[in-house]
């Protein structure tokens, strides 16, 4: 939040890959605990990049500022870069993680284009996988919130991708030279559901919720476009396999018995 306080740490390199803000459901202040953080945390972080000479590039990190703009999501929907969230919409219905990413990455872009910079997004969706760090982050904790005995599932659907699909496109959008944009990475659209039942294959002994949180419809599902993520030469993890990594994760940190 310090203006100026990255300098030093960007001093002499050539890329910088901003990749985290708050990210958090259990918000009592949105704009000092999420907004303010995210988005003049990252205008701080490029501001001392455009005062660099070496930084050729940046990489900025944007989880949710794709999909959620009211616009119908349905199975033969394809979701692709040219989406972007509406933080109006999402301030009515207090999304207020989502709205700090998209405005926090609106705000890059413009800061960009004033200033000269050579920014690429990355926009992943819930990002699972194994766990680097011996706390727990949110997205991995929707996985564990299933598996820790909930009577029911939400009856939402999300993407999901693997931290190190993620990890990969941060890597080739740095080094490969044409990247430019945004660049979704989405291996599958799940429905809540859809999880439970892999989770259930997969283990077999994990007590899983039967049923669903409520009585409605599904919430559909709907495609994601692979296709720049494809040109980055990103080869995606399929979602079982992230869903076993995570659990794994979570038992060796001692999340799961």
């Amino acid at each position: 939040m310090e203006e100026g306080s990255y300098d030093y740490a960007v001093e002499g390199c050539e890329s910088v890959f901003h990749t985290a803000s708050p990210f958090y459901h259990d918000v009592t202040d949105p704009q000092t605990e999420l907004l303010d953080p995210a988005v003049k945390g990252t205008l701080n972080v490029l501001n001392s990049c455009a005062n660099t000479s070496s930084v050729k590039r940046v990489i900025l990190t944007s989880i949710a500022a794709v999909t959620y703009n009211g616009k119908p999501r349905t199975p033969d929907v394809v979701v692709d870069e040219s989406w972007f969230t509406d933080p109006e919409y999402c301030k009515s219905l207090m999304l207020w993680y989502v709205v700090s990413k998209t405005i926090a990455e609106d705000s890059a872009w413009t800061f960009a284009k004033e200033k000269g910079l050579d920014l690429v997004v990355i926009n992943p969706a819930m990002v699972i996988g194994p766990l680097l760090q011996p706390t727990l982050n949110t997205s991995a904790a929707a996985v564990l919130s299933l598996t820790k005995g909930a009577q029911a599932f939400p009856n939402a659907t999300f993407g999901w991708v693997n931290v190190k699909d993620v990890a990969n496109a941060h890597i080739q959008a740095f080094e490969i030279p044409s990247a430019s944009g945004r660049y979704c990475l989405v291996e599958r659209v799940a429905h809540c559901s859809e999880v439970v039942n892999m989770l259930r294959e997969l283990y077999p002994s994990l007590h899983l919720p039967e049923r669903c949180a409520d009585d409605k419809p599904y919430v559909p599902t709907y495609q994601v476009s692979k296709e720049k993520a494809l040109s980055l030469g990103i080869e995606f993890t399929p979602l079982e396999v992230s869903l076993k990594e995570t659990v794994e994760s979570l038992r060796e940190k001692g999340f799961v018995s």
